[in-house]
């Protein structure tokens, strides 16, 4: 069960997050994980949220392709064919 607790005026505008019944093997994880990163348990907890939900959002194909400029007209892009020899293939 995690509650979330709404303390901004206490907290300099923060909420306060409470984790209950967690399985000890993920406490142990968390622990070891802080220590790696040389952090306390409620910093990394903040840090694996942070990164896990504040993550830009992945865009769309038609977005992405909305976005590419405008660079020229089809007829800029032609091939032109500047061998000037036999239909190489046949």
């Amino acid at each position: 069960m995690i509650q979330l607790r709404n303390i901004m005026k206490e907290n300099g505008g923060m909420s306060k997050l409470s984790a209950k019944k967690l399985d000890p093997e993920i406490v142990q994880v968390l622990k070891r994980r802080a220590a790696r990163h040389g952090h306390s348990s409620e910093a990394e907890h903040r840090d694996i949220l942070e990164k896990i939900l504040l993550v830009p959002k992945k865009k769309s194909f038609p977005h992405v392709s909305a976005s590419i400029p405008h660079v020229g007209e089809d007829t800029d892009f032609e091939r032109v064919d500047d061998y000037g020899g036999d239909d190489i293939f046949n």
